[in-house]
C-alpha cells in the first residue's frame, strides 16, 4: 500500500518541531507539513474549549494540503482535544503525552519528575495515566513561562536559566531519578536542563517513541511513500516565523501565512 500524500504536524508553536526531527529522521522519503500556530501559543493557558477549536482550526487547514495522517505535535493539544478529533474527522491523529510509564517502570528511587503545562497537568488523560502508577511519587511542576520565551527566541536567557532552577531544584531535592519532559518544546531545553541536574537523573520525551507509532500507523493503515528521494519538508506559521527558521537553524523556508 502506497501513498505519497503528506504528514501532516502540528504544535502551537516551535516546539512540535523536536517531534518533526524525530519523524523525519525515521522516515527521510515521506513529505511532511509543519504547522506553527504560534499566533495563539502558549495553549497552557487556555481552556479546554479553546484548545479544541484551535485544533480543529489546525486539523482544517492541514486536511486542505492533503495529509494522509495528523500528528498533533503539542502534549497540550492531545491530552485535551485529541478525543474530540478523533471523533469528528476521518483521518488517522497521533498524539503526545507525558512519557510517564517508561518513567515509572524504570525509577530505582521510586520517583519521577514531570516538567509540562497547566493545560497537560490538568487534564483528564495526564490523569489517568498518572493514576495507573499508585506505588510512584510524582513531582509535578508547572512550566510557567517556559514556551513563551522559546518563542520569544530567549532559548539561552539569564531568565530562562533561572526559571528552570527554581523548578528542578525541587524535584532533585525530593530525588528524582527521572524528569519526563510533558511539552513539545522542552526537549529545546535539554542542554540547560543537563547543567542542573545531577548526572544520574535520567530526561525522557516523547520524540522517537511518536516517530514509531508514526511509522506503525502508516505501515497498518495508510500506506508509505514510494517516492525514493529524500522529501523537502513544508512549514507553515502564522506569525514570527524567522523563530521557526531559527530553530530549525536556517535550513528550510518557512512560508507565514493567516490561519
Amino acid at each position: 500500500m502506497t501513498n505519497n500524500n503528506p504528514i501532516g504536524v502540528f504544535d502551537s508553536g516551535i516546539g512540535g518541531t523536536s517531534i518533526w526531527s524525530a519523524i523525519h529522521e525515521l522516515l527521510p522519503n515521506e513529505k511532511t507539513i509543519y504547522l506553527a500556530d504560534n499566533k495563539n501559543a502558549p495553549y497552557g493557558q487556555r481552556t479546554k474549549e479553546e484548545i479544541v477549536a484551535l485544533s480543529k482550526k489546525n486539523v482544517d487547514f492541514l486536511l486542505e494540503n492533503n495529509c494522509k495522517l495528523i500528528v498533533v505535535a503539542c502534549n497540550t493539544a492531545t491530552t485535551n482535544a485529541i478525543r474530540e478529533l478523533r471523533a469528528d474527522y476521518d483521518i488517522p491523529f497521533i498524539g503526545i503525552e507525558p512519557a510517564i510509564k517508561p518513567a515509572a517502570n524504570n525509577s530505582k528511587t521510586q520517583v519521577i519528575g514531570i516538567l509540562a503545562t497547566q493545560g497537560t497537568l490538568n487534564s483528564e488523560l495526564f490523569n489517568k495515566t498518572a493514576e495507573m502508577f499508585q506505588n510512584t511519587t510524582i513531582i509535578e511542576q508547572v512550566g510557567h513561562g517556559l514556551v513563551q520565551l522559546i518563542e520569544d527566541g530567549n532559548l539561552y536567557s539569564p531568565e530562562m536559566t533561572k526559571l528552570l532552577e527554581s523548578y528542578l531544584q525541587p524535584m532533585i531535592d525530593a530525588n528524582i531519578d527521572y524528569l519526563v519532559l510533558g511539552c513539545s518544546h522542552y526537549p529545546y531545553l535539554i542542554p540547560q536542563i543537563k547543567k542542573i541536574l545531577p548526572e544520574h537523573i535520567q530526561i525522557i520525551d516523547s520524540g522517537e517513541a511518536v516517530a514509531r507509532q508514526t511509522q506503525n500507523v502508516l505501515r497498518e493503515k495508510v500506506g508509505f511513500s514510494d517516492t525514493v528521494e529524500k522529501s523537502e519538508p513544508v512549514f507553515y506559521a502564522n506569525a514570527n516565523p524567522s523563530v521557526l527558521k531559527s530553530i530549525l537553524e536556517n535550513k528550510y523556508n518557512v512560508i507565514q501565512k493567516d490561519f
